[in-house]
């Protein structure tokens, strides 16, 4: 057993889906969440940039003495998670591959969508990779960069967003996909819109869930795992902790464990 805790990271806040999924998965795990809301969005930045930035969390993580990592953000787990990982001497794992193998398993016609930032999409990874573990499976990729300055500032249900869907996602038309990988952690969040748009008949993937599940096969494994009867929950943000709260609630059914703290990284 080992009571350290798990540290998640992110750009901005939709890595609290994943947090919010390694709770129900990892009941006595304390967890500390860090939020770069300073900088966010990632997505439209060089690969040079988000690089800096990711190790950047990673080290201020690292600092809170936490047992492994959880990159749950695709833009840095599709452009530099090796390099997060060098600097790391605890395991760490992104979102990205838990999503691929969700969705192969999800799809019947083997034709997959695929929509994240632009950073993730032309970084090509979930190309590459869904067609390392099958080859015969069609993929049609689309950036959504603008649906994450959307959700950050609470506009996740307003028309502007759904204009925004029917516009992004027309790439998809004619292409007969039966599933969709929200290839970014704050999509999750425009789930209602997204599904309306593109129809009830696509299924939706996103790596939240299967992360965590991920996430416990890990500590399992390394034997790692925790059975804290108190788990302590820390989250900090580097900027606006009051708006982070207010957003964040409605995805967490107005439970949010504790308030988030602003932090300098």
């Amino acid at each position: 057993m080992n009571s350290r805790p798990i540290g998640i990271f992110d750009s901005g806040i939709g890595g609290l889906t994943v947090f919010k999924e390694v709770l129900k998965e990892l009941p006595g795990e304390s967890i500390i969440y860090l939020g770069d809301t300073a900088r966010v969005p990632y997505g439209t930045r060089s690969k040079e940039i988000i690089e800096e930035f990711a190790v950047e969390l990673a080290e201020f993580l690292l600092k809170k003495n936490v047992k492994c990592l959880v990159v749950s953000c695709n833009t840095i787990s599709s452009t530099c998670l090796e390099a997060v990982q060098k600097v790391c001497e605890v395991p760490v794992i992104g979102v990205v591959d838990p999503a691929i193998k969700e969705a192969i398993k999800t799809t019947e016609n083997k034709k997959i969508g695929v929509i994240g930032t632009n950073a993730t999409i032309e970084s090509g990874i979930y190309e590459r990779k869904i067609k390392e573990m099958d080859s015969s499976i069609n993929i049609f990729s689309q950036a959504g960069s603008l649906f994450i300055p959307l959700i950050e500032e609470g506009f996740s249900s307003h028309e502007a967003a759904r204009q925004i869907a029917k516009e992004y996602l027309k790439r998809f038309d004619g292409t007969d996909i039966d599933t969709l990988i929200l290839a970014c952690t704050h999509f999750p969040l425009m789930t209602d819109i997204i599904s309306e748009v593109i129809g009830s008949n696509v299924i939706l993937v996103d790596s939240a869930k299967p992360t965590a599940k991920e996430l416990k096969k890990l500590l399992t494994e390394k034997d790692l795992l925790s059975d804290n009867l108190l788990p302590v929950y820390q989250i900090f943000v580097t900027d606006a902790p009051d708006r982070v709260y207010k957003v964040s609630q409605r995805f967490f059914g107005n439970k949010l464990p504790v308030k988030p703290k602003k932090v300098t990284l």
